[in-house]
């Protein structure tokens, strides 16, 4: 352990390998922590994460544990350490008004992406403060781009995917994604959201290694447009929750490690 304690006490002195020691423990920091999956549809996008924590005395003006709303028009759902979350989320609201009122037009969502990824980097860059030991997924819609699924990490990347997992057992959680996961011959996608919402039991059971969650161990959100085109994030109550694992002990075939 002695010469690795050398390299690791500021962020921006690469070790002798090349590695950001201190990236690495936040990445470490999230995978312990729990589950978190994104799924693109067609007519939406589902958010739906483990929750970790299930005491009712936590903190009731929440529904959701690692959910949350940045504006009427984009929704997140977090992997890692709450702190970091929270200081994240309240640069991205703060960005989104602050569009909003300059140019009287909701903030993009790449846009919004950069932001916190620039905000990320610069905590990595300036040595003396470690990095967020934090993941991201955020869903949105905008008029240019329509829905949209973007994965932010530590290192301030971010990538857009149709379908993504951060959080414990990510690997497991993206190889169940890949395999399900239905698109068209065009390679467009091909799920509703309610079958998003049943792909992401499904997700979520094998990274919990359990083939029967518990409603209160699971959140579940979707982003979809009214029909009069307003955007609009709802958290599932709690008995929507056990109507959708209901629904999916009778269709969703579980991954069970025998597979």
């Amino acid at each position: 352990g002695h010469s690795m304690s050398r390299y690791d006490t500021r962020t921006t002195t690469f070790s002798r390998d090349g590695r950001l020691y201190q990236i690495e423990y936040a990445m470490e920091a999230i995978s312990q922590a729990g589950a978190a999956v994104g799924i693109q549809a067609r007519d939406g996008i589902v958010l739906a994460a483990e929750k970790r924590i299930t005491s009712k005395l936590l903190d009731f003006r929440k529904k959701s544990e690692k959910m949350y709303k940045i504006d009427d028009h984009v929704a997140a759902v977090v992997a890692g350490i709450t702190a970091d979350a929270n200081t994240l989320i309240q640069h991205a609201r703060l960005v989104a008004q602050q569009h909003f009122y300059q140019y009287q037009e909701p903030i993009p969502i790449e846009q919004l992406l950069q932001s916190v990824c620039d905000l990320k980097q610069a905590y990595t860059q300036r040595g003396g403060q470690r990095p967020f030991g934090v993941s991201f997924l955020f869903a949105g819609w905008d008029m240019d781009r329509g829905f949209q699924l973007y994965q932010s990490d530590p290192a301030g990347t971010y990538h857009g995917w149709k379908a993504s997992a951060i959080g414990a057992n990510h690997q497991s959680a993206t190889s169940i994604l890949k395999s399900d996961y239905k698109m068209d011959d065009e390679n467009h996608t091909d799920m509703s959201v309610q079958e998003a919402l049943l792909l992401a039991v499904k997700v979520l059971s094998k990274t919990m290694d359990t083939v029967d969650p518990k409603p209160e161990k699971l959140e579940f959100s979707t982003l979809t447009r009214r029909a009069d085109g307003k955007v609009q994030w709802t958290v599932l109550g709690d008995q929507e929750v056990e109507e959708l694992l209901k629904e999916a002990k009778e269709k969703v075939k579980f991954a069970t490690d025998d597979d």
